[in-house]
């Protein structure tokens, strides 16, 4: 093949034929290592430790619908931390309702909506 501002034939050479020509070893090519995003986020949130963040959110924009409306404005989840959900209450009586007779319920209620690995535990704060 002869270009247009060459004066003699063009030659294609790919990297295997140019190390022969020249004498240089071969490089040898590494396997693709390239991952969809959808393989690649779910890994890097995990290292970043945004995972438990994120399911922290999703708890938090849930409690009104999961408690109910009273409890939801006497009470605030403040923390998921290690599968444990740190929960603010205004009031010792609400505490004491909360801890002693409606934990099973709402615990129960967590598991089912997140899942048993996201929410293992609510424990209730007064503050």
């Amino acid at each position: 093949m002869v270009g247009p501002d060459c004066q003699g034939p063009v030659v294609v050479a790919t990297a295997p034929v140019l190390s022969q020509i020249v004498g240089l070893a071969e490089r040898k090519m590494r396997p693709d290592r390239w991952q969809s995003p959808a393989d690649l986020v779910p890994k890097l949130m995990q290292r970043l430790g945004l995972r438990e963040r994120l399911h922290e959110t999703e708890v938090i924009d849930a409690w009104s619908k999961i408690v109910g409306e009273f409890i939801a404005a006497h009470s605030a989840p403040v923390a998921l931390r290690e599968g444990v959900l740190y929960v603010r209450v205004l009031q010792p009586a609400l505490h004491y309702e909360l801890e002693q007779i409606s934990k099973i319920e709402i615990l129960r209620k967590l598991k089912k909506r997140f899942g048993s690995k996201t929410i293992r535990d609510v424990r209730f704060r007064v503050g």
